[in-house]
């Protein structure tokens, strides 16, 4: 069989919408091949939803595609150009180390991104190699998967392949190339570019081709869609970072260039799941400010929704004034949109289906014993849910048998059954998360032995987190030495 049959076969169906923008907004890209790419994992259920033939993935052909080595039948490369506030500093940005391939129309007609991140250099690298190492990608892949699997929005990975190529970052490193599936790659950033460099006529086709993309219930026609836009990305992004902030995932990184404009999770460089419940929780080794920790993260997505409406400024009203008046009201409605989603989410954590004014007194208490003892966050909720409070010191407590009270009297004063509610609390706490002692003795295993089966065990454990199994057990634990301080790294 010859080449371009064989990538008909693995079921490419590409269309290269984003490359019809104007020219301003990506550069055209050569490939940058790599001299033995090898597949060290797949990920077979993902390929089957996109429409894409698992075995014909895993051929010579195809792992010469995900290595960046050949271009899919129809596809188009580019890396596209974007800025961003990062750690608050404004930078002209850009795809400098990815691909963007083309845009997989699937069987139930979605459209998905499909980029290559470590592929080699483009023009937005800015001195850097453009290439990755393999744990960072193996890290993306386990975590994405894992957010996946808990229901929160989020960019997913399809494969890692190998290059037998070496990468110099403080030691020497073998480089790896990641697959990477977004609804879109449009972020913060790429509004903030075109705002900075571009005029308002390339602005507004960058708003109208987002809003068809991911926002298609907006009429056209509405002479308020763009503030109707703005109003529904805020909505979105309270959404993500709720969903964040109920399983105690801390991203790391939250600048506006990673912060996408369909409200997916993007970027798994220096983030980690919590264990100890402590809102000033911070992993990551660059953010020595604590800008972007645990109980910052709410704070901090306002920040960058705020720095989004600036951008549309020109589009909501002619008037500058008018303007700055239309989108800060939208602004203004974030932090009690936030504060009132977020109470639901624990609600539903805590059993609760109806709303009572003392409901939030009720939450804060609890998270206050929680950090004061040093409680496990996942396992905290995870006891309650399924009566294993004998499990923690925090339980044992004068203070956690007083609230304890307060919400048994709480749930009894709802129609819904107590079976009713322990139910609701096991849909929406999870019995396992990627630990991050787990997920480094994964990525170890396979980055520094070649072993893959660690790391392959691990996720099928977190594929089914609000679940609990016998299998679960050993993952639930806290790592030897838990308050040993734990670092995460960008990786690039």
């Amino acid at each position: 069989m010859n080449q371009g049959n064989e990538k008909n076969r693995a079921g490419w169906n590409f269309d290269n919408s984003y490359s019809k923008l104007p020219e301003f907004f990506f550069t055209i890209q050569e490939l940058n091949p790599v001299s033995s790419p090898k597949l060290v994992i797949l990920n077979k259920p993902l390929a089957t939803s996109l429409g894409l033939d698992v075995q014909a993935l895993e051929s010579e052909e195809s792992v010469d595609v995900f290595a960046g080595n050949q271009v899919p039948d129809g596809g188009l490369p580019l890396a596209q150009a974007y800025a961003g506030h990062q750690f608050g500093h404004f930078n002209m940005l850009g795809d400098g180390r990815a691909l963007l391939l083309g845009e997989q129309i699937t069987p139930k007609n979605k459209r998905y991104d499909i980029q290559l991140k470590g592929s080699g250099r483009t023009p937005y690298s800015r001195g850097g190699d453009g290439r990755a190492a393999l744990g960072p990608m193996l890290r993306e892949y386990i975590i994405s998967e894992a957010m996946h699997a808990l229901g929160i929005p989020t960019t997913r990975s399809l494969a890692v392949v190998t290059t037998g190529e070496q990468i110099q970052r403080d030691t020497r490193l073998p480089g790896a190339i990641m697959t990477r599936i977004a609804a879109s790659h449009i972020r913060v950033g790429t509004f903030q570019y075109v705002s900075r460099w571009g005029s308002v006529s390339e602005l507004k086709e960058l708003a109208d081709y987002t809003i068809q993309r991911h926002y298609p219930e907006i009429d056209k026609n509405n002479p308020n869609q763009y503030f109707l836009f703005l109003q529904e990305v805020i909505k979105r992004q309270v959404s993500l970072i709720i969903k964040w902030q109920m399983v105690g995932f801390i991203h790391g990184v939250m600048n506006t260039d990673n912060m996408t404009i369909s409200g997916e999770t993007i970027d798994y460089g220096p983030c980690a799941f919590m264990d100890t419940y402590d809102p000033a929780t911070v992993f990551s080794s660059i953010d020595l400010r604590s800008r972007y920790a645990y109980g910052n993260q709410p704070k901090m997505a306002g920040w960058n929704l705020a720095r989004f409406a600036e951008t549309l400024l020109p589009l909501l009203h002619e008037d500058q004034e008018k303007a700055l008046e239309i989108a800060q009201n939208a602004i203004s409605e974030y932090p009690m949109l936030y504060v009132d989603n977020w109470v639901a989410g624990m609600r539903k954590k805590l059993g609760i289906f109806n709303e009572e004014d003392q409901d939030k007194s009720l939450i804060d208490e609890l998270l206050e014993m929680m950090e004061k003892h040093k409680s496990d966050y996942t396992n905290t909720f995870r006891a309650l849910s399924y009566g294993k409070q004998e499990d923690m010191n925090l339980f044992t407590t004068p203070e956690f048998k007083q609230w304890e009270k307060l919400w048994q009297e709480r749930l009894s004063r709802q129609s819904e059954s107590m079976e009713a509610s322990l139910q609701l609390m096991k849909d929406n706490n999870p019995t396992v998360i990627p630990r991050n002692h787990r997920v480094e003795e994964a990525l170890k295993a396979a980055v520094e032995n070649g072993d893959y089966s660690v790391m392959e065990k691990l996720l099928k454990v977190l594929s089914n987190p609000y679940m609990e199994t016998n299998e679960q057990e050993s993952y639930c634990t806290l790592p030897p030495d838990p308050d040993r301080p734990y670092q995460t790294y960008c990786g690039t």
